[in-house]
């Protein structure tokens, strides 16, 4: 097969970790046979700098031609006004919005090798293994009116949380359809006992489970889920949620794998083009260092490799790989090595690449 792969290295470490996941992508291609064709191109605050621009014409239009697209990050210091007119985080939400990438998944599991790096006890980790599915083009993100303006002399702010059955019933029907391949479990994360929306999505979410007899649904409300997440996280398999709980909730599941820099994610919509994208950010005071973690997107593009090209056998070569050379000791600082033990970014996707040639 042939694959257009835009690769969005972006700000910060993005464009080292993104050049692993390139090399691992080339690696896995070349094994099986395969042809990628790669573009690079712009976007973030790399893109204002050289456009003018957080998303370009030229970049959204190589997107729209492209198979896959591969995201390091987006963001840094550099363009944090909050008085910008442009703003790097503009070129992420465009992207998404252009190409109705509505929902997120995020799978967090817990490696045994890993426990010791992680805040929580190792007993409560054993077995941990959650997909996340975040509703990614609604809510208050994207809820108009939204504004600023000065009433009484006074400063005054104003984000609209809106959702639609529509919106809220395909991300909820994805889930289900994820939870069938997993352990036909699927928790629905909102906030019914005070927010309208909530009520509407636990509305929705209730007639979309009569259409799988074969999963289980459960409602939680946010706040008791954030608790049970970190006292049980055993205890869910699929949990799916609206665009900030999401947002929250996924950012404090990545303490089960004990460090950021290993967890990936998906952005998908009606095709099968998809937006795959570590979650670490774009760390600017570890940009340039070579001392990046590119687990996160070399995982992200397994999940390329699974849901745009359909190469679930590829995929799980490469997330065989990763978990052999975690195994085996590999480690980033950022991963609780040994003072003097680190990979570089460079060496660990080295270190990845092999164990795929030896597989």
């Amino acid at each position: 097969m042939t694959a257009t792969i835009v690769l969005l290295p972006g700000d910060g470490i993005g464009p080292e970790v993104v050049r692993e996941a390139h090399k691992v992508l080339a690696a896995v291609a070349a094994r099986a046979g395969r042809e990628f064709a790669f573009e690079d191109h712009s976007i973030g605050g790399a893109a204002i700098d050289q456009h003018g621009d957080p998303l370009p014409p030229a970049t959204l239009d190589a997107c729209r031609r492209a198979d896959a697209i591969l995201l390091g990050a987006v963001g840094g210091p550099k363009w944090d006004d909050p008085r910008a007119r442009v703003r790097p985080e503009q070129g992420l939400l465009g992207l998404r919005k252009a190409l109705g990438l509505y929902a997120n998944l995020r799978p967090v599991r817990a490696h045994p090798a890993l426990a010791a790096a992680s805040p929580l006890k190792p007993a409560l980790l054993l077995g941990v293994d959650v997909l996340f599915v975040r509703e990614l083009t609604g809510g208050l993100y994207f809820g108009e009116p939204r504004l600023r303006e000065v009433a009484g002399g006074r400063r005054r702010a104003v984000d609209t949380l809106v959702y639609s059955e529509d919106e809220i019933a395909r991300v909820v029907r994805l889930a289900f359809r994820l939870a069938r391949g997993r352990n036909q479990r699927v928790t629905s994360v909102d906030k019914a006992n005070v927010l309208e929306s909530s009520r509407l999505w636990r509305e929705v979410a209730t007639e979309i489970a009569a259409e799988f007899p074969d999963v289980a649904l459960e409602h939680q409300l946010v706040d008791s889920c954030a608790m049970r997440l970190v006292t049980a996280p055993r205890s869910f398999d699929v949990i799916v949620t609206e665009n900030m709980f999401g947002d929250i909730l996924t950012d404090e599941a990545a303490v089960f794998t004990g460090s950021l820099g290993v967890i990936p994610s998906a952005s998908l919509g009606e095709g099968s083009r998809g937006l795959y994208e570590p979650i670490h950010g774009s760390a600017p005071d570890l940009a340039g260092r070579g001392v990046a973690n590119p687990i996160g997107a070399i995982l992200s593009a397994a999940l390329l490799l699974r849901h745009s090209l359909g190469l679930g056998g590829e995929a799980d070569l490469v997330e065989r790989a990763v978990a052999a050379a975690i195994t085996t000791g590999a480690r980033t600082a950022d991963m609780g090595a040994a003072p003097g033990e680190a990979l570089s970014t460079a060496a660990m996707g080295e270190r990845i690449r092999r164990e795929i040639a030896a597989a």
